[in-house]
């Protein structure tokens, strides 16, 4: 059985990361406050981004992981058109989201959705942009991982096919099937270096008959070449991804971790929630800070959801 420790932790740390990181979106990261001053309402005059959003919300981030969730405890299993569903009412009427107020949708994620409204399968929305390689499966993904119950191979399967709804890009679903793979094995207790190794290991051996896939995880992701995974908190979800990777290798905390994503600048609450998903599974619900989780907006919803998934 998985630790409800390491499970809650995965879904708050996700949502907790990501409204850290709102009021500092767009800015460079010479912009950023010191780490010991990022907090949920950014120290007197930063000039802080979506101004008209309370602090300690949530975005589009953990709006959509969610939407996943949800549709997870309500199906039993992923299904990609209840979850299209539930994005794309997510987008239209606010599912979801605190105070059903969408804010910070991407271009890709909105012209794939406005897709889908008019009719077009899901399956082909999110290559409305066929080169678009933003975060936005990335940053959703986790609640798959903290779900499933069956092979690696199912697992990356369906990681693959949550994303075509707005990302359908190869590098997307690459991306997110290592993602969900190093969650597995964080989720089996193995050290993040470990875990990152044998999830490495793990797609490789996956995608050994799949020719495009292992090009594109070789070539474009270079999992043998540490030096490069350097990320900068960009929205290229290779970037987003090496971001986390990178901060969680020397992360000594929750809080450590998603204030180092935040440092880096830009993309800073798709950052934070991507690398605060891994951090609240490695130092679990507990080592998330109270305090955020008391500011947190929205938190008896997502209460409510988790007690119909975890008994």
């Amino acid at each position: 059985m998985k630790d409800v420790n390491k499970l809650k932790g995965g879904i708050y740390g996700l949502l907790v990361g990501d409204a850290l990181g709102v009021p500092y979106e767009f800015h460079p990261a010479a912009d950023i406050p010191p780490t010991d001053m990022i907090d949920m309402q950014p120290p007197a005059g930063f000039s802080r981004a979506h101004m008209g959003v309370p602090p300690a919300t949530w975005s589009d981030d953990g709006a959509q992981a969610l939407c996943l969730l949800h549709s997870l405890v309500e199906v039993g299993r992923f299904d990609l058109k209840n979850f299209s569903d539930k994005v794309l009412a997510w987008y239209d009427y606010g599912l979801w989201a605190v105070d059903n107020n969408v804010f910070d949708v991407g271009i890709q994620t909105s012209m794939a959705l406005d897709a889908y409204r008019s009719g077009m399968a899901p399956e082909k929305c999110g290559l409305i942009r066929p080169d678009g390689k933003g975060n936005g499966a990335l940053m959703r993904v986790l609640p798959l991982a903290l779900w499933h119950e069956g092979t690696n191979e199912e697992l990356v399967e369906d990681a693959h096919a949550q994303c075509p709804i707005t990302h359908g890009n190869i590098t997307n679903l690459v991306c997110c099937g290592l993602y969900v793979l190093i969650a597995g094995y964080l989720l089996d207790g193995l050290s993040f270096d470990d875990a990152l190794s044998s999830a490495v290991a793990e797609l490789r051996r996956i995608y050994s008959d799949k020719p495009d896939f292992i090009e594109e995880f070789e070539f474009r992701l270079c999992p043998d070449e540490p030096d490069i995974w350097r990320g900068n908190g960009g929205g290229y979800v290779v970037d987003s991804l090496r971001s986390a990777v990178m901060i969680m290798k020397r992360a000594s905390s929750y809080e450590d971790a998603v204030k180092q994503a935040i440092a880096l600048g830009d993309d800073t609450d798709t950052t934070a929630c991507i690398t605060g998903g891994l951090a609240g599974i490695v130092f679990g619900y507990e080592g998330i800070p109270a305090k955020w989780l008391e500011e947190l907006r929205g938190r008896s919803q997502v209460d409510e959801l988790l007690a119909k998934w975890i008994k």
